[in-house]
C-alpha cells in the first residue's frame, strides 16, 4: 500500500483532462500515461475523494445533479473498446460525498439535488480506469470515493463557474477536483474514417487544420498565462473567440473547463502556476490537452 506523504501545499491542484474519443480508454497514449502518473501521485498524497464534471451528463433544468449511486453503478457501453477493459471496473460511487457536494452548492445559492440512478459515461470512467486501476493497492481497495457533477443542457457559463467556486474548499480536504472535456472537440470536423474503417485513432494522415491548431494555442495561453480571477475571465472570453464554434460546435466539452476555472480561480490562487502536462491529437482535428492548475 502506498505511503501517504504530506502535500507540498495545503491545497490540492485541479485538473482539466481532455478525454478524447472512446478509444482513449483502450489505447496507450501520452495523456493515458499522465493519468496513470497522477493516479499514483494522488494515492501517495493520501487523496480520499474525487469530484468530477464530465461533458456527457447534463441536467435538463437549471438544477445541478450530483451522482449518488449507492453501489457500483452501471456503465454505458463504450464503442471501439474491448469490454474487458472496463466492464468489471468498480466505480467507488459515494452517496455521502454526493450529499456533501449538494450541501455546498445549496449553501452558495445553487440549485442542486442528488441522482442515485446515473449510468456512468465514458468521459468520467476513462479517467478513473487509468488513474485508479482495479489492480492498484489503495486503502479502499479501488478508486477513492467519487461523484460526478452534471452540466446543464441549457448552457449558463457563469453558473458553471460558480459551481466550481462553490466546491473549491474541497481542495483543502484531501479531494481532487477534475473536469473532463476537450480542448478542441468538434465531432462534425473529425476524420472519422480513422476509427470507423481503420480502428486507428492516432493515425493522423493529415495534419490538424489551422483553426484547430490556433484555438488549441488560445486555450493554452488562457490557462498558462492567467491565474486567480483572471483565469476565469480568460476562459469565459474564449467563448467569444472567432474560432470557438469551429473548435466546439456544442459547449458540452468546454463546460468542464469553466467548472475547473471556478475551482482554481479564487484570489487565493492568484500567482499559482498552471501548466499543460500532456497532449495528443486524434481524428485529425481533436486535440486532447491535459492541464494542471496549481501544484501539490
Amino acid at each position: 500500500m502506498p505511503t501517504a506523504i504530506k502535500s507540498t501545499s495545503n491545497t490540492t491542484p485541479v485538473f482539466f483532462f481532455s478525454h478524447g474519443s472512446t478509444m482513449m480508454l483502450g489505447e496507450q497514449s501520452t495523456p493515458a500515461q499522465y493519468w496513470e502518473e497522477m493516479g499514483r501521485e494522488a494515492m501517495r498524497r493520501g487523496i480520499k475523494r474525487v469530484i468530477m464534471m464530465g461533458a456527457h451528463w447534463e441536467s435538463p433544468t437549471d438544477e445541478i445533479l450530483v451522482a449518488a449511486n449507492p453501489t457500483n453503478p452501471k456503465k454505458q457501453p463504450v464503442a471501439w473498446v474491448e469490454p474487458s477493459r472496463y466492464v468489471d471496473y468498480k466505480i467507488n460511487s459515494s452517496p455521502r460525498l454526493a450529499d456533501e457536494v449538494v450541501n455546498r452548492l445549496q449553501q452558495n445559492g445553487i440549485k442542486a439535488k442528488t441522482d442515485p440512478e446515473l449510468e456512468w459515461i465514458h468521459d468520467t470512467f476513462i479517467i478513473l480506469c487509468w488513474m485508479f486501476p482495479a489492480t492498484t493497492a489503495h486503502p479502499q481497495g479501488q478508486c477513492p470515493e467519487v461523484t460526478v457533477v452534471s452540466g446543464l443542457s441549457v448552457y449558463n457559463a457563469p453558473l458553471l463557474v460558480d459551481v466550481g467556486k462553490a466546491l473549491r474548499d474541497f481542495r483543502n480536504e484531501d479531494t481532487l477536483i477534475i473536469g473532463t472535456g476537450g480542448t478542441v472537440h468538434n465531432l462534425y470536423r473529425n476524420n472519422w474514417k480513422q476509427i470507423t474503417i481503420f480502428r486507428d485513432n492516432f493515425a493522423q494522415p493529415l495534419p490538424p487544420a489551422k483553426w484547430a491548431l490556433d484555438f488549441r494555442t488560445e486555450v493554452e495561453d488562457a490557462v498558462v498565462n492567467n491565474s486567480g480571477p483572471a483565469l476565469i475571465n480568460a476562459v469565459l472570453r474564449l467563448m467569444r473567440h472567432p474560432l470557438y464554434r469551429d473548435a466546439h460546435a456544442t459547449d458540452d466539452h468546454y463546460a468542464p473547463l469553466l467548472f475547473v476555472a471556478g475551482a482554481a480561480g479564487s484570489l487565493k490562487d492568484k500567482g499559482k502556476k498552471n501548466k499543460i502536462t500532456a497532449e495528443c491529437w486524434e481524428l485529425q482535428n481533436m486535440c486532447n490537452s491535459q492541464f494542471q492548475f496549481g501544484s501539490w
